[in-house]
């Protein structure tokens, strides 16, 4: 009896380091492996990337051509109001969107706690403040009504227009996000009224002046005829960029997107489309 147990216990041995040893190769070989090969984020050849309807759709069609020359194919998901592109990015809808400035996309990530970063600037469009009323400031009276985008951002951003024409004062230390309840001085007795950002620019004809983002200014109808003052564009904060998940900031294809917008041929395009309204920023 011991001499047959003493066969089955060589016997067992034996498959247990047969399989053991099985084990350590299959182990080796599957991580071997996984050194080679190449995750998806730094193989990737086609993108989508979000960006806002209109006048955008044209210079991206330029930008998608410059990427098919460099190897990346891109389709462009267009996107009809602000809220959207950072919620698809962050959920990996798409791949970048092109569409914000830091302020906003700061804004975002506190409120929202997107894992969101720039990888390259685009170009900058100065915000205004628009009139079909009247021609100058100067002009605007007594408790005129003023437009301004309600997003954080972009009231800020109105506000210090109307502070830089000497319309309002804003109080000590008051940030990039300032809203209506900062105004520590209104001599004029301004009327703001807050109103969404796609909405304000069609609203100039039942304000007195409207501070309307310049993408929806000419979507809006408005002209720089229409314009009686407008943010300076040297230092200017609010430079819009190609933005993507956290993470994938230096990937190869995220290299080949930003050149494929910062280019020659993109910037005509964009000075076509734009005719001077926008500037390009990098």
């Amino acid at each position: 009896m011991s001499g047959n147990t003493n066969t089955l216990l060589s016997f067992l041995s034996a498959s247990i380091s047969r399989r053991a040893g099985l084990a350590v190769l299959f182990a080796s070989a599957v991580a071997i492996v996984g050194l080679a090969a190449p995750s998806l984020a730094e193989d990737k050849t086609a993108v989508k990337v979000g960006i806002m309807s209109g006048e955008d759709e044209d210079v991206w069609r330029v930008v998608t051509a410059q990427a098919a020359e460099r190897g990346l194919t891109i389709e462009t998901v267009v996107f009809n109001d602000y809220t959207q592109p950072n919620e698809a990015l962050e959920r990996g809808e798409i791949d970048a969107n092109a569409f914000q400035h830091k302020p906003y996309l700061d804004n975002q990530i506190k409120t929202q706690g997107y894992h969101i970063v720039p990888v390259g600037y685009t170009g900058v469009w100065p915000i205004g403040l628009y009139s079909k009323k009247y021609a100058k400031i100067a002009d605007l009276p007594e408790g005129a009504v003023i437009g301004v985008p309600n997003d954080p951002s972009n009231e800020g951003r109105a506000l210090r227009v109307l502070q830089s024409e000497h319309l309002i004062k804003l109080r000590e230390g008051t940030g990039i996000l300032a809203t209506t309840t900062d105004i520590a001085e209104n001599p004029k007795h301004l009327v703001i009224k807050e109103l969404d950002a796609g909405i304000v620019g069609r609203s100039v004809e039942d304000l007195d002046a409207a501070v309307v983002n310049t993408d929806w200014a000419l979507k809006s109808g408005l002209t720089p005829q229409n314009r009686i003052a407008q943010e300076a564009v040297a230092d200017n904060p609010y430079r819009n960029f190609i933005a993507v998940k956290a993470g994938n900031e230096n990937q190869p294809w995220v290299k080949t997107l930003v050149a494929s917008y910062q280019n020659e041929k993109v910037k005509a395009e964009f000075d076509r489309v734009y005719k001077g309204t926008g500037i390009s920023a990098y």
